[in-house]
């Protein structure tokens, strides 16, 4: 009875499944923006999603976790930000 129970405890577990590469899709959508914080809610009002309040710190964009919207720091505005430029609004053509 013993030997049966220590050849069951050696048999090992199958490995899991590999995950699926994701293809490497373009955005849906490129917003171009004047500062490195922008607010995102998928501008579809009540189709959006929750307002989310993205950084890019060091990098030239951000994507929504959401919707995947992908807001690229214009050239030229690497510079400080500008309290005149409305730094954390969303800046796009159907912006707030």
């Amino acid at each position: 009875m013993a030997r049966r129970a220590a050849a069951s405890a050696t048999k090992t577990a199958p490995a899991p499944a590999r995950a699926a590469p994701t293809p490497d899709l373009p955005a849906p959508e490129v917003v171009r923006v004047r500062t490195g914080r922008v607010s995102c809610d998928g501008v579809g009002g009540a189709l959006g999603h929750p307002r989310v309040w993205l950084e890019m710190g060091e990098a030239t964009f951000v994507e929504c976790p959401y919707c995947d919207r992908r807001f690229v720091l214009a050239a030229g505005s690497e510079g400080p930000e500008n309290e005149l430029l409305a730094p954390g609004v969303y800046e796009g053509p159907r912006g707030h």
